[in-house]
């Protein structure tokens, strides 16, 4: 069933958004309540909503990708997704070890000669994909400009504490762990993930960087002074934070998630190997980047653990031994911003239920769990 609706936000926005198949009785007005709501609260120009449930798919557009021109949010319309990007790092790294490149318990400095002898040899894949590697900045540092600084940086890097012990949420990690894999897999990065994990996956209109041909549905972020801003990437930006995709696609990757779409062994075994639990922190476990709760987990929780205390600070882990496999009674979450975007993806695998969120603002983590568990509670 195709529907098309208008809906008035202040004076800009339009809804243009299109079911799978019918909604349970009242979803869409619910939805488009809640959504208004955020929009309003948080000076967003266009939001772009996609919920799974039992393999129907629900697509909500609302806005503007662009404030000029005009241009309504649709479900092909690409987004930033931020540190979302760092799940498909950790997907390309399991593929990486299920293709026998690499293993996840070894230390990057295998794959990366040019950094032995460094305190990197005391790290593994596996703390740089879990934030527990010895104290990495959240971004990289200002100076930090060309290849070669950057190796010496990692060259130099000293940690803070022993690998496994804390959690500190880093940009450089994963940049770390996106390099080695690359380099494992002897290919440019971006082309390793689009060979390897995008295309396989179905995912067409996902991308690092944006080809000509798909500019013009490439939506215009905006900072918090509503300035028109865009990504301005450094040296780990395609491995950290550096994808752009729609709502459709996000969608599909969480019915990958899900189970819901058929790959190849290797690729199932890397999407498998990204679910396995590490580290406990609090209610949280620490999966390779994603993050997940048992299930039901409390909103409030869930708010906290995805706020700024846990991207801005340490936290003391204490590893799960043997590492917990993958788990369906759980709530499955990513967060991901850049300067213009804000981005959020969560997921139940037994409830057969996800939803993604993409925004061309970045507000507040709460707000979008928040937004998203409503929405998703509205399908009980």
């Amino acid at each position: 069933m195709l529907r098309t609706a208008p809906l008035a936000i202040a004076t800009l926005s339009l809804l243009v958004g299109s079911l799978a198949q019918a909604a349970p009785p009242d979803f869409d007005a619910k939805v488009n309540k809640l959504a208004q709501q955020v929009m309003r609260d948080n000076g967003i120009a266009g939001l772009a909503i996609g919920v799974t449930d039992h393999g129907q798919q629900y697509f909500y557009n609302f806005g503007v990708a662009s404030k000029q021109p005009k241009q309504p949010v649709s479900s092909d319309t690409l987004f930033e997704i931020g540190s979302v990007s760092k799940t498909f790092t950790a997907t390309l790294a399991g593929f990486a070890q299920a293709a026998g490149k690499l293993k996840l318990e070894d230390s990057p400095t295998r794959y990366m000669k040019e950094l032995r002898g460094s305190a990197l040899d005391k790290v593994t894949l596996i703390h740089l994909a879990t934030h527990t590697a010895g104290g990495f900045p959240l971004q990289l540092p200002d100076e930090v400009k060309t290849p070669k600084q950057l190796t010496a940086y990692y060259k130099g890097w000293q940690p803070q504490y022993p690998a496994g012990t804390q959690r500190t949420y880093a940009n450089p990690s994963i940049g770390l762990l996106g390099f080695a894999t690359a380099r494992a897999l002897d290919l440019p990065f971006a082309t390793a993930m689009q060979r390897n994990v995008f295309a396989p996956m179905g995912l067409s209109n996902t991308h690092i960087e944006v080809p000509v041909t798909r500019q013009a549905i490439y939506a215009q972020g905006y900072d918090k002074n509503d300035a028109p801003v865009r990504v301005n990437p450094d040296l780990v930006a395609d491995e950290a934070y550096g994808v752009k995709t729609s709502s459709r696609d996000l969608l599909r990757y969480v019915q990958v998630q899900l189970g819901e779409v058929k790959l190849g062994a290797k690729l199932q075994a890397a999407v498998d190997a990204t679910r396995v639990g590490y580290y406990k922190v609090g209610p949280m476990t620490q999966d390779l980047v994603w993050e997940q709760y048992a299930y039901p987990p409390k909103l409030a929780e869930l708010q906290q653990y995805n706020g700024a205390q846990m991207i801005q600070g340490n936290q003391e882990v204490s590893a799960i031994r043997p590492p917990l496999k993958p788990q369906q009674d759980v709530w499955v979450n990513k967060t991901g911003a850049t300067g213009g975007f804000g981005a959020y993806v969560a997921f139940v695998p037994g409830k057969q239920r996800g939803i993604v969120i993409l925004a061309n603002r970045n507000y507040p983590n709460e707000v979008r769990v928040k937004l998203a568990w409503d929405i998703l509670s509205k399908l009980d």
